[in-house]
């Protein structure tokens, strides 16, 4: 396998609204030490891949907003790696943009493309993981999906069952997709976890550029359509302006449903090493090490807790004394200027945090 045409794509546009109030519009998850590592996750996730692939080869997109905040977090980010969004359009879009990027540089290019906000155990299995991927989409013209073994019937992921059942599952080497299904309800995902047929979708997909292109123009059309005469504009003075008219035009849609769950070259690879997307409230609480016997989870030096239990407490001023009494299952997020008590379950959550859409609250967003 020829390093040199090895790439990794980092998509790091999202607006966080899920970690509100510690995320907010001009600062969102992607940049904030949300795990208390001491980096934020895209500076994990940029170092994490450097491992695998030459630091000339690492492409982050993001929202135009946040290439200062960027540049800041990852200095030695060579500016011609950044491609920036105009505006938000799921992660089709954003890997139409990069595909067409990276094939005008390399058209023999092999990618890795992976969301900014992953917490991954043994560092080591990743990269090497990463690395067997790379040299099987080398010599298969197949879409690479990394699967996770679940350990709890988990609504928030998409699950995908594995073609030739239990022993293609426990075999540990790549094989083809049977279906698709995005965030089950609790009943149905644990009825998958039965089959021992299942993995959790990490998200972290490996394929050649010139497959992925074939089968998005072939599944959708409706994207990347709008990126015809690509081959001229990008690279060019008028860039910023096509990709600006494409975006405008994109429908909101995610590679999972716009490719993955229709192509027929959708393939499997079952990984080792711990994985977490934490993308919401109650999955941070779920990754969080640490806990008290009735499953507190606390941020803060101090607390005092009474009659508490399975309860995420944050506060951004970790000497402040967390008090809480006669709360179960609820999140206390406490920022400089928002406090929000709410039950820990992310569709609660999702719906309470809707109304900080209103005009009132704009600055609190």
């Amino acid at each position: 396998m020829n390093i040199n045409n090895c790439y990794c794509v980092i998509m790091a546009g999202g607006s966080g609204t899920r970690f509100w109030p510690v995320s907010r519009s001009h600062k969102p998850k992607q940049f904030l030490d949300m795990d208390a590592s001491g980096k934020t996750f895209i500076q994990q996730t940029y170092e994490r891949f450097l491992r695998v692939v030459p630091k000339e080869n690492l492409i982050v997109v993001t929202a135009e907003r946040y290439r200062d905040i960027l540049m800041e977090q990852i200095p030695d980010l060579d500016p011609e790696n950044i491609l920036l969004e105009p505006y938000s359009r799921s992660t089709a879009p954003c890997i139409a943009y990069a595909t067409y990027k990276l094939l005008q540089r390399n058209p023999d290019a092999n990618v890795v493309v992976t969301p900014s906000d992953h917490v991954i155990d043994n560092e080591d299995l990743f990269a090497e993981t990463i690395r067997k991927a790379f040299e099987y989409v080398e010599e298969n013209d197949v879409l690479m999906t990394l699967g996770v073994i679940p350990t709890r019937p988990d609504t928030n992921y998409g699950y995908v069952q594995a073609a030739g059942g239990r022993q293609a599952y426990e075999s540990g080497e790549p094989t083809a997709v049977k279906t698709f299904t995005e965030k089950p309800d609790k009943d149905m995902a644990s009825l998958f976890i039965s089959t021992g047929e299942f993995f959790w979708n990490a998200g972290i997909f490996v394929w050649k550029a010139s497959t992925i292109k074939s089968e998005m123009e072939r599944h959708l059309p409706e994207v990347t359509d709008l990126f015809m005469g690509w081959e001229m504009a990008l690279g060019s003075k008028i860039e910023n302006e096509f990709i600006a008219r494409a975006f405008t035009d994109c429908p909101n849609i995610s590679i999972d449903y716009g490719v993955m769950e229709k192509t027929d070259r959708a393939w499997i690879y079952p990984v080792k090493f711990g994985w977490s997307d934490i993308g919401t409230w109650e999955s941070l609480y779920n990754y969080m090490p640490g806990k008290d016997g009735d499953g507190n989870a606390v941020s803060t030096e101090k607390s005092m807790l009474e009659d508490v239990r399975d309860v995420l407490a944050i506060s951004k001023n970790k000497e402040k004394l967390i008090a809480i009494k006669g709360l179960e299952n609820f999140l206390v997020i406490d920022t400089e200027d928002a406090l929000v008590i709410c039950p820990k379950d992310d569709k609660s959550f999702k719906d309470f945090i809707a109304g900080i859409g209103m005009p009132d609250y704009e600055k609190y967003r």
